[in-house]
């Protein structure tokens, strides 16, 4: 996952304008465009990564847009001065861009309604702010075609996001550890007193032994880098060179050190501390410690703040006295991330998660209860109106039956060894009997 330090690399685009690839053959004097091509950009976290790689990707290939770029720095690119050459690009970029933005609009709208149903179902209220911060790197008004206000939005809402990943990170963090604690707290209410007590004991004993360990050099300080130098590049520590340490260790051949750089360079001194195999050491704990170095030694050593780290920014702070002589350095376990006023609060709001919880549930109950009895009525209501209707189809069977019984016949209109009634005329001329 892409963290801060790739905010340059997606909103630059291409921070290291005059740096190639690893791919790259750099001893040829004038590589093909083709050749000029970023590092392979892996996923950024964000729920629009797929949709900002490709619009870079596309223009990227774009001539105008591409030297514009060289020519444009990290803040006028924030403020939105580089969007405005998009009304420059070519007409078959500027096409599948407007093809890129349907189908990302569609995309939200399939992933909306899919939230709606899903939040329809369980009876939960639909959260209409968070749905159209979906929209916010695109505008949804003009669904058809990329313009400049696309390109302007997609550009400050992946700054911000991006910019605001190790703050989420932390506050997730933050969670964790307390519900870890709450967690552990409510265990020892179930146990009773002399296994609680063991409880404790062995609790404060995995603090301990997880505190047991070498000492953490400052990250970035010249005892740190040595440490790497010496244990893993093999290098004897009475001969480091920062710009040789530097080439070493920009894997990507850049130029710059970024996030999953500068965070190789601290797994030496996490190894200290974590153990995946220890029972006291947490992993979790140790992302951690290694995002917070990370953000120590940016905070440090940025000082354009653009999110990378030049060879000329390292070199600078290898000249400072903190690199020779830093402060100490205090881990996760040194420096509690939350106060017990903190942990109270949190319990507070789980209590009210887990009672608004139970409240829909109880209605979401009688809900289906109402439900299952007015099917019983419609039940009822169908067998009694089946009822009806065989008892209409019985009379109606019966009214259409032919009769089965003839007319008997008189004995006057019969003539002896004929079978047919004679005409009223002919009855009247025959002769009367004495």
């Amino acid at each position: 996952m892409w963290g801060p330090s790739h905010c340059c690399l997606i909103l630059c685009l291409w921070a290291g304008l005059d740096a190639l690839p690893v791919a790259v053959d750099k001893t040829k004097v004038n590589p093909s465009v083709e050749e000029i091509q970023p590092p392979k950009s892996v996923d950024t976290g964000l729920h629009y990564d797929r949709y900002l790689r490709e619009v870079i990707d596309f223009l990227e290939k774009d001539p105008h847009f591409r030297d514009k770029l060289h020519n444009t720095d990290m803040e006028d690119i924030k403020q939105g001065k580089l969007a405005k050459e998009l009304d420059f690009v070519s007409h078959h970029v500027r096409t599948k861009l407007d093809e890129l933005k349907r189908q990302e609009v569609n995309r939200l709208r399939t992933l909306i309604k899919a939230k709606q149903d899903m939040t329809g179902d369980k009876g939960m209220a639909m959260d209409h702010q968070a749905l159209l911060k979906q929209f916010e790197h695109l505008n949804h008004m003009n669904p058809h075609t990329f313009e400049v206000e696309d390109l302007d939005r997609l550009i400050k809402s992946a700054t911000n996001d991006l910019e605001n990943f190790d703050k989420e990170q932390h506050e997730e963090f933050k969670k964790y550890e307390m519900m870890k604690e709450l967690d552990r707290r409510e265990h020892l209410k179930t146990l009773d007193e002399e296994t609680r007590k063991k409880e404790e004991e062995h609790y404060e004993e995995m603090k301990k032994k997880h505190a047991d360990h070498p000492k953490i050099n400052h990250p970035g300080s010249q005892d740190q880098l040595k440490e790497v130098w010496q244990e893993a590049d093999g290098l004897d520590p009475n001969e480091f060179d920062p710009k040789t340490f530097f080439k070493l260790h920009d894997t990507n051949g850049d130029g710059y050190f970024d996030e999953q750089e500068l965070e190789a360079l601290f797994t030496k001194e996490l190894e200290k501390i974590y153990d995946p195999t220890r029972e006291e050491d947490d992993m979790l704990e140790m992302e951690e410690d290694r995002l917070r170095m990370r953000e120590h030694v940016m905070n440090e050593i940025d000082t354009n703040k653009d999110r990378l780290v030049s060879l000329d920014e390292f070199i600078t702070a290898t000249d400072k006295k903190e690199f020779v002589e830093p402060n100490g350095w205090e881990t996760v376990d040194q420096n509690p991330i939350y106060t017990e006023e903190e942990l109270k609060e949190f319990e507070e709001h789980l209590a009210r998660e887990e009672h608004d919880l139970n409240l829909k549930t109880h209605d979401l109950l009688k809900q289906r209860e109402e439900l299952e009895r007015q099917q019983e009525q419609l039940n009822a209501q169908k067998m009694e109106l089946q009822r009806a209707v065989e008892h209409m189809e019985q009379l109606k069977t019966q009214k259409t039956e032919p009769l089965v019984q003839a007319k008997v016949p008189s004995a006057v209109e019969i003539l002896p060894g004929d079978s047919q009634p004679m005409s009223q005329g002919h009855q009247q001329d025959l002769p009367a009997h004495s």
